[in-house]
């Protein structure tokens, strides 16, 4: 099959995703709505910076490798106030790409169009002609939050949704949601991880060596938490974590909190200065895949205080991985974690929430390790990457 892909080219997730159609025989062509290197395999690559995608972002790891100008510094320190712009005036740029992108489907003819999320690659997306099927992802903040940012995000959400001809989500709250939002019940749909499942083969093999490297700005044999989610404003509730990790402090001295994605960032420095962390926190730089899991196979504890979140890539790998789950009690987490078995779920608002279930998954090595066990059997069940790629293969052929 020939699948035209609308996603942003600089994500690790729509990278993966190319790499798992190309696994799969696929062929690939990609229309990017922020700048970004070309993919190796790609039949052609197209950018369309819809939404102000010129501009760039530095939450991405390659775009903030990129993001040298400082007009890329300052919508990275001003990410909050550019998201708020981009809910009202960014739909606002989509009928000028219409035409562009409805020749570009025109001259390429491929037998799905994928748009990786609604907000704007769906959006985008919905003008591709009727002819064509057109999948569309949900990502777990799509209908949650950013939806509702403007009239404007709403109108174009549901006229994304009612185009589709078939849906995919990381939840299956998202499938109903879409339904209640305009997308036909009736028409084909699937809950997979929208990273493409977890690569359990690659995570064994960087197990057999973990370890053997010792961990830089940590002290060896203190307990690790890791929180791998970054600054994403209105989706998640750092202000929280930050503020749980002093309440843990005051019993465990000694554990340190690490933070992929997090150095450089406001937010982030701001908090850390304030409750005078600098000792027990470390603000990481963007890492790469097996960086990310090295992180994992190392640390006691997951935390992942979202608000406005479907299933995280993150949080399923760090759960591969055997760390122990402390997560925002949300309808699409609840999903995979069973309190007390294999996880636990806090009130993601509440600082002291947080605190006491890391403390309670740190006093307790037993729960740790037999989280683990239940979930060295959930992943690869649910969220194995051969099984997600076989499942969305199938999928896909609906449409030919």
């Amino acid at each position: 099959m020939h699948i035209l892909l609308v996603a942003d080219g600089r994500s690790p997730i729509t990278r993966r995703w190319v790499m798992g159609l190309q696994t799969l025989q696929h062929r690939v062509t990609l229309v990017s709505t922020f700048p970004c290197t070309p993919l190796e395999g790609l039949e052609a690559l197209h950018v369309l910076p819809i939404a102000f995608g010129s501009l760039g972002g530095s939450q991405i790891g390659v775009a903030g490798r990129l993001a040298h100008n400082r007009l890329r510094q300052f919508v990275g320190r001003f990410r909050s106030r550019f998201l708020f712009v981009r809910y009202w005036l960014g739909p606002l740029t989509l009928p000028q790409y219409y035409g562009r992108f409805a020749k570009l489907v025109a001259s390429i003819i491929p037998d799905v169009v994928h748009a990786l999320r609604i907000p704007f690659e769906g959006m985008l997306a919905a003008s591709a002609p009727k002819d064509i099927p057109l999948i569309v992802s949900i990502w777990g903040n799509d209908l949650t939050l950013h939806a509702h940012g403007s009239p404007l995000m709403l109108r174009f959400t549901c006229t994304a949704l009612e185009r589709a001809n078939g849906l995919m989500a990381d939840a299956r709250r998202d499938i109903h949601l879409a339904e209640m939002w305009g997308f036909d019940g009736q028409r084909p749909h699937l809950v997979v991880p929208g990273g493409g499942g977890v690569d359990l083969i690659e995570i064994d093999r960087l197990r057999q060596v973990a370890g053997d490297i010792p961990q830089v700005g940590v002290p060896s044999g203190v307990p690790l938490v890791i929180n791998p989610r970054g600054i994403r404003p209105g989706s998640l509730r750092s202000d929280v974590f930050f503020q749980a990790v002093p309440l843990v402090l005051q019993r465990w001295q000694n554990v340190r909190f690490v933070c992929p994605g997090m150095a450089g960032q406001k937010e982030a420095i701001e908090w850390v200065d304030k409750l005078k962390l600098h000792h027990a926190v470390r603000l990481m730089p963007f890492l790469s895949q097996t960086q990310l899991w090295d992180q994992f196979l190392r640390a006691d504890v997951m935390v992942s205080v979202g608000i406005h979140d479907g299933t995280p890539n993150s949080v399923l790998e760090g759960m591969a991985c055997g760390c122990f789950p402390v997560v925002g009690d949300i309808e699409s987490l609840r999903e995979w974690i069973t309190p007390g078995v294999n996880g636990l779920l806090v009130e993601p608002t509440k600082p002291q929430s947080l605190a006491d279930a890391i403390m309670l998954a740190l006093d307790n090595p037993v729960l740790r390790t037999e989280a683990a066990a239940v979930n060295r059997e959930l992943i690869p069940r649910r969220a194995g990457v051969n099984m997600v790629r076989a499942r969305v293969d199938a999928f896909y052929r609906r449409f030919l």
